[in-house]
């Protein structure tokens, strides 16, 4: 015979945490209220001084707290799943941003009406516990049940985050970081033409010209400078090879990620090579296929300088709509992302296109770094 699983008891704990909750909504909705209507009211009224608008935004940060105390109180008593309310975006320095952040603030004014609104709702949520308690027992799982749901969808649908302000925000954060690297890229490009070939046509310039000067009182001396100046320049066209390479290597626009990324497994210097595995019925799109060699040219510098491996492996695969690299070694392992690390400025580039890092580094080793990107199908021109 089949066991029928044991139901929760009616009236356990569960019940008791919703009853607690329900009889408190009413002194905590009276104490937000007062607070809501007296802050922001006299904010709204003084809004044309100047402590008129600080304090209708202290008024808000003030709800936004309250709201904030709501939820874990929600979470706690009834169970509500609910993730972190993001902090206040300030996009200005100084007072004057902190306070334009705040009035701006949706979830502040949510919160604030919130708090408005939990007072009427307290007095009735109060008063039919009690009665309830009191006159009707039998009746009071069911109705805290109901009255435990009510207040659910409303903390639920004041107090959670929007999922479309949060997008925009995780949107606006990573067009930050993209801008951040195209302007890091660009800084470096111009060290490195400055540094580098910029400087090396100039002294090529100035042989140049002193060959000139001496082709004919001395044509030995001459043609000795020449030939130094031809070796300048084969230097010269080295670094800008190397340069171009690092904005956009030809054979990756060529022949794709395959043979890109073999050109790059040649040049690491772990004693037992690389190994590169490419499975992809295509191509992806331009940008997604450079973040990726890109992204796995800097891990292989960083098992060449850092991981003390002798060997190493790359491997890139589809998976539905994401394109899937993973990088291994067998070094000392110990990789972490921190604040201004290599991997915290991979994982920045890669999630401004809702790419994915993930670093498993134990200590003494192996290395896998495993990164995830969108799979974008590359347009026909």
């Amino acid at each position: 015979m089949k066991e029928i699983p044991d139901r929760p008891p009616l009236y356990g704990a569960k019940l008791w945490r919703q009853v607690q909750h329900l009889l408190l909504n009413l002194p905590l909705g009276l104490a937000g209220f007062t607070f809501t209507v007296t802050l922001l009211s006299v904010g709204l009224a003084l809004a044309v001084t100047v402590v008129g608008l600080p304090l209708l935004a202290a008024g808000l940060a003030g709800c936004r707290g309250f709201g904030q105390f709501a939820r874990k109180r929600c979470a706690l008593a009834l169970g509500l799943e609910m993730t972190e309310a993001p902090p206040v975006r300030v996009t200005r320095p100084g007072p004057a941003g902190r306070v334009s952040a705040a009035l701006t603030d949706a979830l502040g004014w949510r919160s604030a009406l919130y708090a408005v609104l939990l007072l009427p709702w307290g007095i009735i949520s109060f008063t039919l516990t009690v009665v309830l308690v009191l006159v009707g027992w039998p009746l009071l799982p069911w109705a805290a049940r109901f009255l435990s749901t009510v207040d659910r969808m409303l903390v639920d649908s004041l107090l959670s985050p929007n999922p479309l302000s949060e997008r925009v925000r995780e949107l606006e954060d990573d067009r930050g970081a993209v801008v951040d690297t195209a302007a890091a890229d660009l800084r470096r490009i111009e060290r490195d033409l400055h540094d580098g070939a910029q400087a090396r046509l100039v002294a090529l310039a100035m042989d140049l010209g002193l060959a000139k000067e001496k082709l004919t009182e001395d044509p030995v001396a001459a043609a000795a400078m020449v030939g130094a100046a031809h070796g300048e320049v084969k230097l010269a066209l080295q670094e800008l090879r190397d340069l171009a390479r690092g904005i956009h290597p030809a054979v990756l626009t060529d022949r794709g990620l395959d043979a890109a990324l073999s050109a790059v497994a040649a040049r690491c210097t772990v004693p037992e090579g690389v190994t590169v595995k490419v499975d992809l019925p295509g191509r992806p799109d331009s940008a997604v296929e450079g973040i990726a060699y890109f992204t796995v040219s800097e891990l292989l510098t960083n098992v060449s300088k850092h991981a003390g491996a002798r060997a190493a492996s790359v491997e890139v695969w589809q998976v539905a709509d994401r394109l899937m690299v993973r990088v291994e070694d067998n070094g000392k392992g110990g990789a972490a992302s921190y604040p201004g690390s290599g991997l915290a400025g991979l994982t920045e580039r890669i999630g401004a296109v809702d790419g994915l890092l993930v670093v498993d580094s134990p200590a003494g080793g192996p290395t896998a770094i495993t990164v995830e990107l969108p799979w974008r199908t590359r347009v026909a021109r």
